[in-house]
């Protein structure tokens, strides 16, 4: 049976006591998807949307997420991020547009949530930026691509 570190010898939620774990540097990366109309992606691509520059935005609101992220999850530790970058490709033909975001610290816990979070929050502002014109819109595909460091060391998705 698997144990969960997030729960106590009673099956009740805690916070993983980190103290005793060594610090070293680690990094995460996670990627989501929004898919539109091919129009809507030309359009944010062209920067003609009508509430600014949405790449600009949602880079920002990604940013701001993965430093807020023990604020938003219960169980996760407050870290001293030490990088975030949030990269978009988009394809106007498919209607996607990919997002990355790769975060870093050098701590005892991992980023992975704080990647996964810069994704979300980044893929819900171009939804917010760009819903006048595409309600339809969907945000698919969040997961964790990659992560390094701590005792785990590397995982690589098999779905790049």
């Amino acid at each position: 049976m698997t144990k969960f570190t997030h729960l106590d010898e009673k099956n009740k939620s805690r916070m993983v006591d980190v103290t005793s774990k060594k610090p070293t540097q680690r990094e995460a990366t996670a990627r989501g998807k929004v898919v539109a109309q091919p129009e809507t992606v030309q359009a944010i691509e062209a920067g003609g949307m009508a509430k600014g520059d949405v790449f600009g935005v949602a880079k920002i609101a990604g940013i701001m997420s993965a430093k807020r992220t023990s604020d938003l999850i219960p169980m996760c530790h407050p870290l001293e991020l030490t990088g975030i970058d949030i990269e978009f490709s988009s394809n106007a033909d498919k209607g996607e547009i990919v997002i990355d975001a790769t975060v870093r610290t050098f701590g005892r816990t991992g980023v992975e949530m704080e990647a996964l979070n810069a994704v979300c929050m980044a893929a819900l502002t171009i939804y917010d930026m760009c819903k006048s014109a595409d309600k339809g819109m969907t945000i698919t595909d969040v997961r964790l691509i990659r992560k390094s460091g701590g005792k785990s060391g590397t995982f690589l998705s098999t779905e790049q």
